[in-house]
Parts: C-alpha cells; sequence; structure tokens
C-alpha cells in the first residue's frame, strides 16, 4: 500500500475526486491511503499565516518555508532533526521509501516514467504551492524534488496532486486489471504482461510501441451531422487476427 499525503491550505478541495470512481474504491480495497492536511495547522501566529511579502519587492506573496517544514516534518516515518533548533531546515531520515515533492512551474516533467517509479514507494508527500511561489528554502531543503505537470500557468498546485495520486494509484497492483494497463497509451509503452505478471519491456520493444487505437461501442451505426457513420465492418466480423492487425495499423 502507497500513502499519499498532501500538504495544502484548501484541504476541501481533494473531498469530491477522490471519493469517487477508482480512486474510492482503491481506498476502500486499502491499496492506498489518502490523506490531506492543511497547512495552517502548522503555522505558529494566532492569524495562521501561510505567506508573507517577498524579499527583494515584488508583486503578490511568497508562501512561508517554516510551516511546510513543520508540516513535512510531521509526516515522516522516522527524522532526526537538530532539537535545539525550530528553523533548522537540515534534517536527515529513513526515506528510502518516501519521496516528497514540491509542484513547481521549473520542475521536472511529470511523465508515466516519473509516476510508475513513485508507485514503488511507501510514501509519497506532497507539497502543493500557490500564490507567487513558495520560498526557495522549502525546494532546496525539504523537498527531494520539484515537479511541473506542463508548461503553463494555474492557480496553485491542488489539481497536479490529484494527477500524480490518479497516476500513481492506476498502476498500483490490484487497482486496475493487468490487461487494461497493458492496453492503454503509454502504459503500453512501458509494460507488458509475462507469467500474469506486468513487465518493464526493453528499449527495442519500446521503440515499436505505439498509442491506442480507435475504439467503437454500440450502436453500430448513428447519425451525426445529417450522414450516418458506422462502425468499420472489420470490427463487427468476429476475425480476432484481423481485428488485431486492424487496430495495430490505425495505433496513432
Amino acid at each position: 500500500m502507497i500513502k499519499f499525503d498532501i500538504i495544502t491550505i484548501f484541504p476541501d478541495i481533494f473531498t469530491s475526486y477522490f471519493n469517487e470512481s477508482i480512486i474510492q474504491r482503491a481506498q476502500n480495497k486499502k491499496l492506498v491511503k489518502i490523506n490531506i492536511h492543511n497547512l495552517r495547522d502548522y503555522t505558529k501566529d494566532k492569524h495562521k499565516s501561510v505567506d508573507d511579502k517577498p524579499y527583494g519587492g515584488g508583486p503578490g506573496m511568497v508562501m512561508i518555508v517554516e510551516p511546510i517544514y513543520k508540516a513535512v516534518t510531521a509526516l515522516l516515518k522516522s527524522e532526526i532533526r537538530n532539537p535545539k533548533s525550530e528553523t533548522n531546515l537540515k534534517y536527515k531520515f529513513s526515506k528510502s521509501k518516501t519521496r516528497i515533492i514540491l509542484f513547481s512551474p521549473k520542475g521536472k516533467k511529470f511523465d508515466q516514467k516519473m509516476a510508475k517509479k513513485f508507485s514503488k514507494l511507501d510514501q509519497l508527500i506532497m507539497i502543493c504551492g500557490r500564490y507567487e511561489g513558495v520560498d526557495e528554502r522549502a525546494a532546496k531543503y525539504v523537498a527531494d524534488e520539484e515537479i511541473s505537470i506542463g508548461d503553463y500557468v494555474i492557480t496553485g498546485g491542488e489539481l497536479p496532486a490529484m494527477i500524480v495520486v490518479d497516476a500513481v494509484t492506476r498502476l498500483i497492483p490490484g487497482v486496475i486489471a493487468l490487461e487494461s494497463l497493458q492496453e492503454e497509451s503509454f502504459g503500453l509503452h512501458e509494460s507488458r504482461i509475462a507469467n500474469g505478471k506486468l513487465q518493464t519491456i526493453s528499449d527495442k520493444q519500446l521503440a515499436d510501441c505505439q498509442y491506442e487505437y480507435p475504439q467503437y461501442t454500440r450502436p453500430e451505426s448513428v447519425t451525426i451531422k445529417d450522414k450516418e457513420r458506422t462502425v468499420p465492418k472489420i470490427l463487427l466480423s468476429g476475425n480476432h487476427k484481423k481485428i488485431n492487425q486492424w487496430r495495430k495499423k490505425h495505433e496513432s
């Protein structure tokens, strides 16, 4: 089982998505555990401040590093820190199966290979940034790495956290049938089924892989824009060899 720990200032954002469909079933089967942590619970002032003005001037506000550090250290399974300094940001801990990530526009691009790596962990701690950004010391001394989900600007790290949880959860054994994983785009690029297990394929096999073929379902014929649109006849033939050939030809 992998445990996802998400640090955010908007904990209610996650409720709806994580309580539906595959993610909910994975939690019910105890294949994953998702914990949402309110960053304001780790602040020290009466206003529960999580941001402040940037040094050097500039627009907007920057998230404070101290509550982030306190939240992360509270979530680590085993941790050694300097007890004499509450603000000491250097720490060591046993985390061979734990990864701490900070969502950031300048981070490494999240992809299926990274999702597969994360699926091997016991614990994934995610820090959701907001406002104009996060104090750089969180990236340098608290997080293991910074991650981006794409070259565009969004409001905060909550949506990226949902994407990471979704992508990683699908790869946890028992969440989705192996055959379904093998048939998926990108999943097909990464693995194949052998002896009932999902295995990494070679670079040569990887180069030969494509994405997904077109999919159709009932009804066989439907009128769209005043024209009859039908399912390709080969898919109705029952000839699985020819169907597989057609699918391979139309992969894109």
